[in-house]
């Protein structure tokens, strides 16, 4: 599959992503994949690092009830939980969407995706240039914006009290963005 540069005159352009970034919104996406699965409504998954016991327990059933009902979902699938939820997803049909916090060109795409891709249920996108080549606590920010723009729906599984998963969610809500949880699970105060 071909490597696509998407820019902000181009129609295919999330119009999301003007919405929620403004001026922040990246001037260009990089995608690999299938750009028709931007088309469908989509659930992105964020956890902090750290996550209770009982919340991975859950969250594993999320995952499984996301790729059983063909809901896409969207993330870094940075964190040790997001990681597992993409391993989970990737063994189903539903379309995925993976969002690195660094640039796609030159990166080796994993084995375990070429499945996906193949099938057209996978879309890698990065909003990043050349020069980024490694994600940073920075550029993994970024990208979550990213992420959570072009999300119809934000789910955090856990965000650890004072942690910078807590003050994303806050940032979230200030846009008026939906954020869901578990009942029962710390929510940012």
């Amino acid at each position: 599959m071909t490597v696509l540069r998407i820019e902000k005159s181009d129609p295919r352009y999330p119009a999301s992503l003007r919405e929620h970034l403004g001026d922040h919104a990246p001037g260009v996406i990089i995608a690999h994949g299938n750009l028709d699965i931007l088309q469908g409504k989509k659930l992105a998954l964020f956890c902090s690092i750290r996550c209770p016991g009982n919340l991975i327990l859950k969250t594993y059933d999320l995952a499984r009830e996301l790729r059983d009902t063909g809901i896409t979902a969207i993330s870094g699938f940075h964190s040790p939980m997001e990681k597992e939820c993409l391993d989970l997803l990737l063994r189903g049909n539903q379309p995925v969407i993976l969002c690195p916090a660094r640039r796609l060109s030159g990166a080796r795409i994993p084995k375990e995706y070429a499945d996906a891709l193949g099938k057209g249920r996978l879309l890698i996108l990065s909003s990043f240039g050349e020069n980024v080549t490694r994600a940073t606590a920075e550029t993994a920010r970024v990208r979550n914006e990213f992420v959570a723009a072009l999300a119809d729906r934000v789910f955090v599984a856990y965000a650890s009290p004072a942690s910078k998963t807590e003050t994303f969610c806050r940032r979230l809500l200030a846009w008026g963005k939906p954020v869901l949880t578990f009942d029962g699970a710390e929510k940012p105060r």
